[in-house]
């Protein structure tokens, strides 16, 4: 009987020793960034608005949102979302318009977590932007169409401030292309291919 009594207790022990360090390094995370969203903005075709005429985003910095799930010690998803974002559109190097986009992107990360408080990790996952507003181009004469689907990639590296507190640093780059239409007919598409640039902060718990 004491042997039982001593092997419960010491799986009681164990339970909560178990639960202190999963209270300590929870599975969630979330993370506030500011972040530069810098477009390629390759032209798969010339566009006929003036010769060689081209039409481009204009790069910017927005607010992100990173919801994160730790499924080990290792392995995470996270959700990246902002709200809408208002795009200017240029046309010849100056601003014709404003189109609005919405990026989300689902990633499955690698976490690196033998490197004391510095942990980095790589990440891959899609992207699906919607494009709204799109028609706001030369005063309705040029627009966007369609979503956009694509793959995208990141590499990143969460600095410990505490037990739940850290600085993030995060790059990621996006497939993301939209076709351009005037007077209704697709005349060219836009690779925009952003390439972003994140510094912010994570909680997790």
């Amino acid at each position: 009987m004491k042997k039982k009594m001593t092997a419960a207790v010491l799986v009681a022990l164990g339970l909560c020793s178990a639960g202190v360090a999963l209270a300590a390094d929870g599975p969630f995370m979330v993370r506030a960034h500011a972040l530069y969203l810098d477009f390629h903005n390759g032209q798969a075709s010339g566009l006929p608005l003036g010769g060689t005429t081209k039409i481009e985003a204009e790069s910017r910095w927005i607010p992100e949102v990173d919801l994160n799930y730790f499924l080990t010690k290792n392995i995470a998803t996270e959700l990246v979302l902002t709200y809408p974002q208002n795009i200017d559109i240029k046309v010849g190097g100056a601003t014709k318009g404003t189109i609005k986009a919405l990026p989300p992107s689902l990633m499955l990360q690698y976490h690196f977590t033998d490197l004391g408080a510095i942990k980095p990790y790589v990440g891959a996952g899609v992207n699906y932007t919607i494009f709204t507003k799109r028609s706001n181009i030369l005063g309705g004469a040029a627009s966007v169409d369609r979503s956009s689907f694509g793959l995208a990639a990141q590499a990143g590296v969460d600095i410990a401030l505490d037990k739940q507190w850290s600085f993030n640093l995060d790059v990621k780059y996006i497939q993301m292309d939209t076709d351009v239409k005037v007077g209704g007919a697709k005349v060219g598409k836009v690779n925009l291919n952003p390439t972003t640039f994140g510094i912010g902060l994570g909680y997790r718990f």
